[in-house]
């Protein structure tokens, strides 16, 4: 099922309501957290109901998905310039109890290996954020990795190199290499919300729609999650037929 909702900031609002309920329920909770464009109206409405609530959020963890090879945290490009953009700089987060795969790691194989350890030496993800790429890749888990992954280098595909080169400046070289939470380390957290927005998504939901769990198309393997919520606005929902559409006019319905 794929829960429809009218518009960007309505997905906002019910997300950052669902965080927030999490956070209140289990102080410590262990986020999973993740970036780009479709996250950015998540993360302005949550900051901004997190301090009108005056949240407590100097116990929550959290874990990046993922990080490009070469860049450092203070790049601005890099992800961890983006959660500080977007997010730590507005709220009382803890920052010792943040983490982030480091793209400058010397040993990039022994700091994933310590990636995924760390994840599971805290429990376990709680709550994890995702957003889908247009060639069906969650994380930076592109198609053919295999469902048993746990965080790994992979190489970028032309497709996702190209649709990540708005977030550059024109002619800059898009980093050719990331880090990612592998499919099996996602696949371990308790709860899963996928956010998917606008026209460029609605093919590749209609691909996880029709066809059967398969590498080719990596986030089919959420089929598999027992706890997994897909949440899409009515331009990414434009290709699936009705039945399959739980449609959501209000943000706490």
């Amino acid at each position: 099922m794929f829960h429809i909702f009218p518009d960007t900031s309505s997905i906002a609002e019910y997300v950052s309501a669902a965080l927030i309920d999490k956070i209140k329920s289990k102080p410590g909770v262990v986020l999973g957290a993740a970036t780009g464009g479709t996250m950015e109206p998540i993360y302005a409405r949550f900051v901004q109901q997190a301090h009108q609530e005056r949240l407590d959020l100097s116990q929550l963890i959290s874990f990046n998905l993922d990080e490009y090879v070469g860049l450092g945290a203070d790049h601005p490009k890099s992800y961890a310039a983006y959660m500080r953009e977007h997010l730590f700089n507005y709220l009382g987060f803890n920052e010792s109890r943040h983490h982030l795969p480091d793209g400058q790691a010397k040993n990039l194989e022994e700091h994933c290996v310590e990636y995924s350890a760390k994840v599971q030496q805290h429990g376990g993800i709680d709550l994890q954020l995702l957003g889908v790429g247009s060639n069906g890749h969650i994380g930076f888990n592109e198609p053919g990795t295999a469902f048993d992954s746990r965080c790994h280098v992979v190489q970028l595909s032309e497709r996702t190199r190209i649709d990540n080169s708005r977030f550059f400046a024109k002619n800059a070289i898009v980093p050719a290499s990331a880090i990612t939470m592998g499919l099996q380390d996602i696949m371990d957290a308790r709860e899963i919300l996928l956010i998917a927005t606008g026209e460029s998504k609605a093919p590749i939901l209609a691909e996880y729609y029709q066809n059967d769990i398969t590498e080719a198309i990596p986030f089919t393997v959420l089929k598999r999650h027992p706890n997994v919520k897909i949440i899409v606005d009515e331009a990414a929902a434009s290709l699936l037929p009705d039945s399959v559409c739980k449609r959501t006019i209000e943000a706490y319905v």
